[in-house]
C-alpha cells in the first residue's frame, strides 16, 4: 500500500473515511477483498503469496492498514512479511496500544513500514522507522512511504483532496466519485518536487503519482471505506489492471457488531 489519506472524527456524521491505493509488482498474486474464510469477522484483499494483507476491516470494527517505507539501502533478505502485521490486529483481542507495544520489540526483524490501527476509540499509528507509537489527532491526514503526513507531493494532494470532498455538500455517492478521482490521478510530480529517497530521479518520478502505472508495478487496486456514527460500513474495492483501468469492484456494507 503506498498511499492512505483518512479522515479522523473530521466530518459529523461520520467518525472516519479512508482513501486508499495499494501499490505492488504486477505478478505477485493476491484475492479482491472479501470475507475470509478462515477468519468470517475479517474483510480485506489477500496476499496469496504470504497470506497477510495490506488493509481490512472486522466486524467489531478493528481497523488496519500499511504501506511500505521506501528505503533501498535497508534490506532485509529473511524478513517475514509485513503483511501479516494488519491481519494479526484485525484477527486478536489486544488493544491497540498493546498491539503496538509488543509490535515495538518485533520491528526490527521486519522490512521498513508504517502501521495504522484502530479499535472506534483508538487510533494510533507506528514507523518502524522511528519506533515510535503516536496518537493520530482527529483531522485529515495521509501516509505514503514515508513517515505520517511527510510533504510529498502526492501526500499533499491526497489530503487537500479528501478534504475537499467532506466539506462539500454532497451526498455520499458524489463524495466516493470525487475520492476516487483523486485516487486515478496519474499525473507526475516535477523535478524539483521529488523526494530523494534513494531509488533514482527516475524511479522518484515515477512512484510521485496517486496512480502509478507501469508494466510491471504499479497501483493494484483503490479502496473507499467509511464508517457512520451509528457504526454503518461502507467497502469498496476497485481492482486495476497495468494500464490502471479497473477490472473488477466488490462493495460491500454491514453495521459493527
Amino acid at each position: 500500500m503506498c498511499l492512505i489519506a483518512f479522515a479522523l472524527k473530521a466530518h459529523t456524521d461520520y467518525p472516519l473515511f479512508v482513501a486508499a491505493n495499494r501499490d505492488e509488482w504486477h505478478d505477485r498474486p493476491a484475492s479482491p477483498a472479501t470475507w475470509w474464510e478462515d477468519h468470517p469477522d475479517i474483510l480485506a484483499g489477500r496476499d496469496l503469496k504470504a497470506g497477510g494483507t495490506w488493509l481490512g476491516i472486522s466486524r467489531r470494527g478493528r481497523f488496519a492498514a500499511l504501506t511500505n517505507f521506501r528505503d533501498p539501502s535497508d534490506r532485509k533478505s529473511d524478513a517475514p512479511s509485513r503483511g501479516q502485521l494488519v491481519s494479526d490486529f484485525l484477527a486478536g483481542t489486544e488493544s491497540v496500544h498493546d498491539y503496538l507495544r509488543q509490535l515495538q520489540v518485533m520491528a526490527p526483524l521486519y522490512q521498513g513500514f508504517n502501521l495504522l490501527v484502530g479499535d472506534g476509540d483508538v487510533f494510533q499509528y507506528f514507523s518502524s522507522r522511528t519506533g515510535e507509537i503516536l496518537a493520530v489527532p482527529p483531522g485529515v491526514h495521509a501516509l505514503s512511504n514515508h513517515t505520517l503526513n511527510e510533504p510529498w507531493p502526492k501526500v499533499e494532494m491526497a489530503k487537500s483532496a479528501l478534504a475537499a470532498a467532506l466539506q462539500a455538500e454532497m451526498p455520499e455517492d458524489a463524495r466516493k466519485v470525487a475520492i476516487y478521482d483523486f485516487l486515478s490521478n496519474d499525473s507526475r510530480a516535477t523535478n524539483e518536487q521529488l523526494p530523494n529517497t534513494g531509488v533514482g530521479q527516475e524511479w522518484e518520478r515515477v512512484l510521485s503519482p496517486a496512480l502509478i502505472v507501469t508494466e510491471k508495478y504499479g497501483t493494484r487496486c483503490s479502496t473507499f471505506l467509511s464508517i457512520a456514527r451509528g457504526g454503518e460500513v461502507t467497502f469498496e474495492e476497485r481492482s486495476r489492471d497495468q494500464r490502471g483501468v479497473v477490472t473488477g469492484i466488490v462493495s460491500r456494507q454491514f453495521r459493527l457488531a
